[in-house]
């Protein structure tokens, strides 16, 4: 039982199942064919007539177990009756397990086929090996390629290969995915994507995300956190999608963001100017804009100075050309400060003061005799001559021993 063989070039059996003999008593053979023989009813054994060859011996029938199947191709044209239709030479099908498959002669059993495990936050991508029908009814061309997000074993179809295994990113409030379209669809959250348009999904609209057969991913995007301290100017501005190119804009803390796609710092998080009472920062406009915290319009290219204490954020239409400290000097101390506007240089001693914007301190240049003075110790080199005072001596003596030898 349960068993089978193959013969080749089985004899001729009339409607009864009686073999037929020619004239000369041998029996009738169809030569090159094949018959499959299975167990018989009452179990009883049979000859092989002369011209008969067991092609293939007694062999258990084959298993299917469940969540596998084989895959059948026709190599003649014949009726299935268990599914109703006519197959053809070359066409391949399924026989699904749990059952026992029974041979044909016009069927060749290809491969064995295991149904693949899809896990949660798991999905796989197959590709379509010819125009085909696929399990949910949908109509697939050659070498379209999808994915199937059902949790579960699935079997895939005889036209149908399992290209990978893909795996769902896990989005938190700190990682977004960067993704780029690779041709123009709809994505799973119903918007329409155009060919190698850029676009975030964060945690806002998903908890895990499996990329699309038509989705690329760019990179992982970490989360830029600025504290009440910090602020940050970014490059090229995404609005409404589409970026701003050329614009900036300021994000002041707290606040926590993802950079969309094209978007950059500037110079990356930067710290808000902090002012004591001795400190400034001078500024200069590089774009009109109404400062309102002097009330009113600067103009590109001028500079002015805020003062502390405070604390200050540049708008991005400010360049911060330096920070300045107060100079504390003492009754005997003095610097030369010139103005960058006039020319003219002017000493301040005694005070604190602090350089303005249009001043800068200016650098006095002495002789050297001057020089050599002020670095003497008066008390231990006073009576020590400079070198002028050698050199005129050293002249003096050259002298006088030529008028003694003239």
């Amino acid at each position: 039982p349960r068993h089978y063989c193959v013969v080749e070039s089985p004899v001729v059996r009339n409607e009864a199942g009686e073999v037929e003999f020619d004239k000369n008593g041998q029996a009738k053979l169809i030569h090159a064919d094949l018959d499959i023989r299975l167990a018989s009813a009452d179990q009883a054994p049979f000859p092989l007539y002369p011209g008969e060859v067991l092609r293939q011996p007694v062999t258990p029938l084959k298993v299917v177990p469940a969540n596998s199947a084989l895959r059948l191709k026709a190599v003649l044209d014949f009726d299935d009756e268990t599914t109703k239709e006519q197959r053809k030479a070359g066409d391949e099908w399924l026989f699904e397990g749990p059952a026992t498959y029974i041979p044909r002669k016009e069927v060749s059993v290809e491969e064995q086929i295991r149904a693949t495990v899809i896990g949660s936050n798991q999905a796989i991508r197959l590709c379509a090996k010819k125009e085909i029908t696929d399990r949910n009814g949908q109509r697939r061309v050659t070498g379209e390629e999808w994915l199937v997000k059902k949790t579960g074993a699935y079997l895939p179809l005889a036209y149908e290969t399992v290209v990978s295994v893909e795996n769902a990113y896990v989005l938190t409030d700190k990682k977004a995915l960067h993704i780029r379209a690779l041709k123009t669809f709809t994505d799973d959250f119903g918007k329409e994507r155009m060919n190698g348009e850029e676009w975030l999904v964060t945690h806002t609209d998903t908890e895990t995300h499996i990329l699309s057969v038509y989705e690329q991913l760019v990179a992982v995007v970490d989360v830029i956190t600025l504290n009440s301290r910090q602020y940050c100017v970014i490059l090229d501005p995404v609005a409404d999608g589409k970026p701003q190119l050329g614009r900036k804009k300021l994000v002041v803390g707290e606040k926590s963001f993802f950079l969309q796609p094209g978007e950059k710092l500037e110079n990356g998080i930067q710290d808000v100017y902090i002012l004591g009472e001795d400190e400034g920062v001078i500024l200069k406009c590089i774009e009109t804009f109404e400062d309102q915290q002097a009330g009113t319009t600067r103009n590109p290219g001028d500079r002015w100075m805020i003062r502390g204490p405070t604390e200050y954020i540049p708008p991005t239409q400010v360049e911060v050309l330096t920070r300045r400290k107060a100079l504390p000097l003492d009754e005997n101390e003095g610097i030369y400060v010139r103005d960058i506007k006039t020319g003219r240089v002017r000493a301040v001693v005694g005070e604190t003061y602090m350089l303005t914007q249009d001043e800068e301190l200016w650098q006095k240049e002495l002789p050297k005799q001057v020089e050599d003075l002020l670095s003497r110790d008066p008390l231990a080199e006073r009576n020590v001559p400079t070198r002028n005072q050698g050199s005129d001596k050293s002249q003096q003596q050259g002298t006088t021993t030529q008028a003694s030898g003239a």
